[in-house]
């Protein structure tokens, strides 16, 4: 008799989808199998039905990775049956064994088209979030005010930096000219 267990880890998740396969002379007849195990408590109810095709029954389970569980299958509710290409066996206190799948530990590798995706997820919600300028009016554009006329006063310390008061820019107003400074270039023009 000839079994199968067929497993494929999922990429994106740690788990394993394992697909249990039971030959149709196994069943010897029967109408109905279940896989039991330590994923469903061993219960009839809670088993995952496996489906007849022609020469054999199947049934797909997702696993976590990582562990190894104990299971069996169960014909018609009464007939038990291990899985002969089992990863390991297990004898019970009932004086039989029971077939053991082993899944690995799988580590989750975010490939570099899962990174884009999320680079670009993250892109459209900072654009969405992102408020609209108010549009410019078409007015011309006033002379630059000097640099020096704008006071602003540096915290003493980083943690002084979140209790600094509010700086507050000077309007910027040209300096005049002394009276005397005024004077000689006057003279200087008329010579």
């Amino acid at each position: 008799m000839s079994t199968m267990l067929k497993k494929d880890y999922s990429k994106t998740k740690p788990v394993c989808k394992v697909t249990f396969t039971l030959p149709a002379e196994a069943v010897q007849g029967g109408q109905e199998v279940r896989i039991l195990g330590d994923f469903n408590d061993w219960s009839w109810e809670k088993g995952y039905k496996m489906k007849a095709q022609k020469a054999e029954f199947t049934t797909e389970v997702e696993l976590a990775a990582g562990k190894e569980y104990q299971f069996r299958y169960l014909i018609d509710n009464h007939i038990w049956e291990n899985d002969w290409n089992a990863d390991n066996y297990i004898a019970t206190p009932f004086g039989g064994y029971n077939s053991v799948i082993s899944l690995k530990e799988v580590a989750i590798v975010a490939t570099a088209k899962a990174a884009a995706a999320k680079t670009a997820t993250k892109a459209v919600e900072a654009k969405v979030e992102a408020p609209k300028a108010p549009a410019k009016a078409a007015a011309p554009k006033p002379a630059a005010a000097p640099k020096a006329a704008v006071k602003v006063a540096a915290p003493k310390a980083a943690a002084k930096a979140a209790t600094a008061p509010k700086v507050e820019a000077v309007p910027a107003v040209a300096p005049k000219a002394p009276a005397k400074a005024k004077a000689a270039t006057t003279k200087s023009k008329k010579a």
